[in-house]
């Protein structure tokens, strides 16, 4: 299911080293050259042999038709990461409903009190292997944190990747955020896993 017709999703984020736009079919030879520059993470991120050592712009090309077509339909968004000057790709960032067609087809376990009904939107993210060095993806993680808690009217968030994906596991780990679900996909190798901030504490509530 889409998101709510009424959701306007922010046109961009704007960082002292990169911005986040929504991505579009022009994006597809810079995404192509860091997706291939990032294809063995990313294989992992995706649990799955993609992208083949041959997937090519024009297989990209397709793939941000359908990227660019349910972010003007309102059923997920996707933004492009790039530097300022906008000349090369640095990864990207990926918001869907709660209840996405692979979400739904999956088998989701809580680790603790949240309800994945009651999930207002799943993130999934990736940096280009030759930028993780540098800690951009740690700043993007704090980045995208303030975003959706400002600027997105939808809540709560959690933040997915791959148990393959260790270090992305780590760094939301060391973030502060606590792993809250598992995903198992069909077909998968290894499970998802959702981190999200401690849910309010109601503890104290005087009602």
């Amino acid at each position: 299911m889409p998101f709510p017709a009424d959701l306007v999703p922010p046109d961009r984020l704007i960082a002292d080293d990169y911005v986040l736009r929504p991505i579009t079919v022009a994006d597809a030879q810079l995404d192509h050259e860091a997706v291939m520059a990032s294809r063995e993470l990313l294989r992992r991120w995706e649990q799955s042999t993609w992208p083949e050592d041959d997937f090519t712009v024009d297989d990209n090309r397709a793939d941000m038709e359908l990227m660019e077509r349910r972010h003007a339909d309102g059923y997920a968004f996707g933004y492009t990461m790039l530097t300022p000057d906008e000349f090369e790709c640095l990864g990207c960032v990926y918001v869907f409903p709660h209840d996405a067609k692979f979400l739904a087809a999956a088998d989701i376990a809580a680790l603790g009190e949240r309800r994945w009904d009651e999930i207002g939107a799943a993130v999934l993210f990736w940096v280009r292997a030759d930028r993780l060095d540098g800690g951009l993806d740690d700043r993007l993680l704090a980045d995208l944190r303030r975003w959706f808690a400002d600027a997105w009217a939808v809540a709560p968030v959690v933040f997915m990747t791959s148990e393959l994906f260790t270090e992305q596991v780590a760094l939301l780990e060391s973030s502060g955020l606590r792993r809250c679900f598992t995903i198992a996909e069909p077909g998968k190798p290894g499970l998802g896993v959702a981190f999200a901030d401690a849910p309010p504490d109601r503890s104290h509530s005087t009602m």
